[in-house]
């Protein structure tokens, strides 16, 4: 990830905290942007606006701009997969999992023993009769046998939050800017899978949107398709969940959001409805799940991770974390840790395109 000093205008920080989700699918979308901004005492016409989040995100203080794809609903699946890496191999064991194509992120995490933490990201299995989860497991027990370590699967049995937003000092401090209700109106489907031009869509799309003043045109164009089509279709994607936002995706190392913390708890079954959305509620909380345990190895069944921009902030959301918990049942000492990334041992992202391709009809 790139980490860049960023030096944020008033327009900057306006454009970050407005439009982390939220942006309008309209033919012209930063015109009605820029007239929200102004209604904010920000004064910008949509052309200013759509040039300076072109530079914010070519100078990388910007991760992107465009549609957040949820891989989830567009096919195949993912897991996150923890292992042991001995110091003394702990470089080899790195570059043969990450030699796995279907291995999208992985981190060195600080823990005992459980020190290396990757997503393996798969397409529908081709026996009908087996599913993604199924693929999942082919992957690991490949890895198994290339590295001779055992992995230990993790699997998203419940989502309780995915919202990663980051805000900063500015105009609109609240984020509260959601312009989505003003595009077509639409009717979702009854079918969870995705037709060849729906397919095309999501791949054109999983990267980002052009930073022009017409994306979706731009977009219509690039896969010869009628822009009231793309308008409607990513609108439609939205409401049905396979968008989770449409908008600016900050870099938060350049917003200087360093400080990355997964916390994890082995909180009681029972007070899991009411502990999930509650933490969830946190407004530093970016993901928040529930995981399988393995016994005698993991006895973590829930995770929620944090962001902060120094490590005494980040100690302090992990207090507010653990006090929210405390709220429900009787944390003990050993019933919470905090592992912090130490190092991005991989990042290439989910290949949507396998996995649209798994779930086209």
């Amino acid at each position: 990830m790139k980490e860049v000093d960023a030096e944020l205008s008033t327009l900057d920080r306006a454009i970050i905290n407005a439009f982390q989700g939220g942006f309008p699918v309209v033919e012209r979308p930063f015109e009605a942007a820029a007239a929200a901004l102004r209604e904010h005492g920000v004064d910008v016409t949509g052309a200013e606006l759509c040039e300076r989040v072109r530079e914010l995100d070519e100078e990388g203080v910007l991760s992107r701009f465009g549609a957040l794809v949820n891989a989830e609903e567009i096919g195949g699946a993912a897991s996150l997969v923890a292992m042991h890496a001995p110091a003394d191999r702990f470089e080899e064991i790195v570059e043969q999992v990450n030699g796995f194509r279907e291995v999208a992120h992985n981190y060195e995490r600080e823990h005992p023993h459980l020190n290396v933490w990757f997503v393996v990201s798969v397409a529908d299995h081709p026996d009908p009769d087996k599913d993604g989860s199924d693929r999942v497991e082919e992957v690991l027990a490949e890895i198994e046998d290339v590295t001779g370590q055992e992995t230990y699967n993790l699997p998203k049995q419940r989502e309780f939050h995915v919202g990663a937003k980051f805000l900063v000092d500015g105009p609109v401090p609240d984020g509260d800017v959601d312009l989505s209700g003003i595009g077509p109106d639409v009717t979702p489907v009854d079918r969870s899978s995705l037709t060849p031009a729906e397919r095309d869509l999501v791949v054109e799309i999983q990267g980002g949107l052009p930073v022009s003043e017409t994306p979706y045109a731009d977009i219509a164009e690039r896969i010869d398709a009628d822009v009231g089509w793309v308008v409607e279709t990513i609108t439609r994607f939205n409401e049905e969940g396979k968008v989770r936002r449409v908008g600016v995706i900050p870099n938060h190392y350049a917003l200087g959001y360093t400080e990355n913390g997964m916390t994890v708890w082995d909180v009681p079954e029972a007070v899991l409805d009411e502990v999930g959305p509650a933490v969830a509620a946190l407004e530093f909380v970016t993901h928040c799940y529930h995981r399988p345990r393995h016994a005698g190895v993991w006895e973590y069944n829930f995770f929620a991770m944090t962001h902060g921009r120094t490590e005494a902030e980040s100690e302090q959301r992990v207090a507010q974390v653990r006090e929210t918990m405390a709220e429900h049942w009787d944390v003990g000492e050993n019933d919470w840790d905090t592992l912090f990334s130490t190092r991005i041992l991989k990042k290439t992202g989910i290949r949507l395109d396998e996995r649209a391709d798994s779930n086209t009809e």
